[in-house]
């Protein structure tokens, strides 16, 4: 299964602490006593403590670069609800989202099928390393203009799914440029921001805002969750974090469609506020994260098979080209059977990810 893009390099670490802290669960001898209190009805602004975790947990992961507001912590039934919630926010039937490809094709479910939404792409390409430009961005905004489409927002994913690539500062100054220019907003899904391993680091668009002159910070949305920088998907921890008011106000009363369970909020709450534990974790993730994305380069490198320079995110994009019969996403497509039926291994194929050139595969490796 290298097909499902999932982190369980470090679940030794998560269960250690949770041995060590049974307290944090109200199932444990040690944490019952709380149980009354944590079942009963809550406030849907979530538990204070959960809030101020996360806060400080996002802050940690970007190096303490940048300082989050909790009271500006919205939950959400994972990054899906936070990115449905956001588009039901800003944009009306009909309206559209630009987005780089390639890109994770669970957008196309979480923003589009109940909010009627498009997507519009800003086609990046592999002779520039899939960069996003601003070439790029005035293209696609041109294109849908011609369309008669109105663009409501740009959709950036930083670190890069399927990629695993990170945006540099002065890209992310173009983009708020780009955004402020056109008067539209800019969501920026950052779910992947822990996991980066190496140089160059991971840059969160909130730490650049303040350098790019006249940036109206009422535009700029980040979606975060535990999915991936933990590895914790099936808790369902979604977080929306606007510097718009009006949007904050407004997501907060659409949570209560898609709540994080106060027990999983108290737990998350005791992990998170844990400072040793989280810096222990987020370096030897680091590390694991590392070392596995070596070991699988370096095996693909030994017959002759090339990936895309990649520094983050829990997967590889690999270069098929040259096995392709033809550079089309039919003969794409082709191969992906071949790996599947005959190599019995599960990868995705680019075209899944609206890839722009046939030959490109996401293999996930944590």
């Amino acid at each position: 299964q290298m097909g499902l893009a999932e982190n369980q390099l470090c679940f030794d670490l998560i269960q250690e602490w949770i041995v060590n802290n049974p307290k944090a669960s109200i199932c444990t001898y040690e944490g019952v006593q709380d149980f009354q209190d944590i079942a009963i009805f809550q406030d849907y602004h979530g538990l204070p403590e959960f809030r101020k975790a996360v806060a400080r947990f996002m802050e940690k992961v970007r190096g303490d670069r940048v300082t989050f507001d909790p009271e500006r912590i919205v939950m959400s039934g994972g990054a899906t609800g936070a990115h449905e919630s956001l588009a039901f926010c800003l944009a009306d039937p009909g309206d559209a989202f630009l987005v780089p490809t390639p890109y994770y094709p669970g957008f196309d479910r979480d923003l589009r099928w109940r909010t009627g939404v498009q997507l519009f792409p800003v086609v990046c390409e592999s002779s520039n390393n899939f960069k996003v430009t601003k070439e790029a961005l005035e293209e696609a905004y041109k294109k849908a203009q011609e369309s008669n489409i109105k663009v409501k927002g740009l959709l950036i994913n930083n670190p890069s799914n399927p990629l695993g690539t990170i945006l540099d500062k002065e890209t992310l100054k173009d983009i708020l440029r780009f955004i402020n220019d056109k008067n539209i907003h800019l969501v920026c899904d950052e779910i992947y921001a822990a996991t980066a391993f190496c140089q160059p680091s991971f840059i969160s668009i909130s730490e650049v805002m303040n350098e790019v002159v006249g940036c109206n910070d009422d535009l700029v949305h980040i979606v975060y969750s535990l999915s991936k920088d933990l590895g914790f998907p099936g808790f369902r921890v979604g977080i929306i974090y606007s510097y718009n008011d009006v949007v904050v106000n407004i997501a907060r009363q659409m949570s209560s469609f898609g709540l994080v369970s106060t027990q999983t909020q108290r737990l998350i709450a005791s992990m998170l506020s844990d400072t040793i534990f989280v810096e222990n974790f987020i370096a030897k993730s680091a590390m694991k994260l590392s070392q596995r994305h070596d070991l699988f380069t370096k095996g693909l490198g030994q017959v002759g098979i090339t990936t895309l320079k990649s520094n983050a995110g829990l997967f590889i994009w690999m270069d098929l080209r040259r096995f392709l019969e033809n550079s089309t996403f039919d003969n794409e497509l082709k191969l992906w059977h071949i790996i599947i039926n005959k190599v019995k291994l599960n990868v995705s194929p680019g075209c899944s990810f609206h890839c722009s050139e046939p030959g490109w595969f996401r293999v996930c490796f944590a």
